[in-house]
């Protein structure tokens, strides 16, 4: 099973508000997930984006492809290059 970190839109029509989750990358969008990682609110006055590092980690270590949003979310938070510095150790 290929699992996939990415964005599951919710909120209403032209107000959306995202789930960071882990899922099956055969699942829709807005389909099933395996966990939920954190969330990010575009339309906030400063984007917010709330990630739980831990989870997200483990996803990573396990394999999980994030999406280039969600890389890019992963990024601005810290936790991408804390990801990629115990890749290049070996832990």
């Amino acid at each position: 099973m290929a699992v996939k970190l990415r964005l599951k839109r919710m909120g209403a029509k032209a107000r959306p508000f995202y789930r960071i989750v882990a899922a099956d990358s055969r699942s829709p969008r807005d389909g099933k997930f395996i966990e939920v990682v954190g969330t990010y609110n575009p339309i906030a006055a400063s984007e917010q984006v709330k990630i739980d590092e831990e989870k997200a980690m483990k996803w990573l270590q396990n394999g999980a492809q994030p999406t280039d949003t969600v890389r890019n979310l992963l990024s601005e938070n810290g936790t991408w290059a804390k990801f990629k510095s115990n890749k290049k150790e070996g832990k």
